[in-house]
């Protein structure tokens, strides 16, 4: 059954099955949007933009497209069989994915890979192009923002907004993201918190836990705000 789900034709089925789904919730939900003055003046600058949301909130992400569709924006994904749904289905709502994650320690392959994705990543912000992540997938743990993000962000230079995202009604799934699934014609709420930079005097690691914090804050608020 494995191999039928991660067969090229199921997961492009369930690309488009997704990408329908987001743009759905894009234009049925009312979203409510704070703070979103900080990013305006940024997104009208040329510099390059990281930004970040929680993996479990990938099927309401589209709330955020209206913004991004005003620059050049990629989103990076995972390169896993399970992956390429969620890159088909960012594709076409016009978010391009760059295909990279963290690595296990042992996989050569995967770390080769890992390190071009991000070489990628870290040239587009260069030049000037805004990369969405969401710093804990594809593994967990859940609301626990890796480190890449933020040498991503200290190596380009660029400012980064984290992305705090909730609707209602919604369901949540059992598993490690506990995804959020938003029913069409509801409430909807996104929580820009930003810009944040990271210093030279900062390490990764700092900068990854602090905006762990603040990611999981603004989620929370995004959260309240929807009831």
């Amino acid at each position: 059954m494995k191999q039928v789900l991660r067969s090229a034709a199921v997961q492009t089925a369930l690309g488009w099955l997704l990408g329908g789904y987001i743009r759905l919730i894009l234009r049925t939900v009312r979203w409510r949007h704070h703070n979103l003055e900080a990013l305006t003046p940024v997104l009208q600058s040329e510099t390059g933009i990281l930004a970040c949301f929680w993996h479990g909130r990938i099927p309401l992400c589209m709330s955020t497209a209206p913004q991004w569709w005003t620059r050049r924006t990629r989103a990076l994904i995972s390169p896993s069989a399970d992956g390429q749904f969620i890159a088909t289905a960012l594709e076409i709502n016009g978010f391009p994915a760059v295909r990279g994650s963290s690595a296990k320690p042992g996989d050569s392959a995967k770390t080769r890979q890992a390190a071009l994705a991000f070489r990628e990543a870290l040239n587009w912000l260069k030049g000037g192009g805004c990369l969405i992540v969401t710093p804990d997938g594809p593994r967990g743990p859940n609301e626990v923002l890796a480190e890449g993000a933020a040498q991503l962000a200290k190596k380009a230079g660029t400012p980064v907004f984290l992305m705090g995202i909730a609707a209602a009604p919604a369901s949540r799934l059992k598993g490690w993201d506990r995804q959020m699934w938003a029913l069409p014609f509801g409430r909807g709420a996104v929580v820009w918190a930003g810009p944040f930079h990271v210093g030279a005097e900062t390490t990764a690691a700092q900068a990854a836990l602090e905006w762990s914090v603040a990611l999981a804050a603004a989620t929370r608020q995004a959260e309240a705000l929807v009831g």
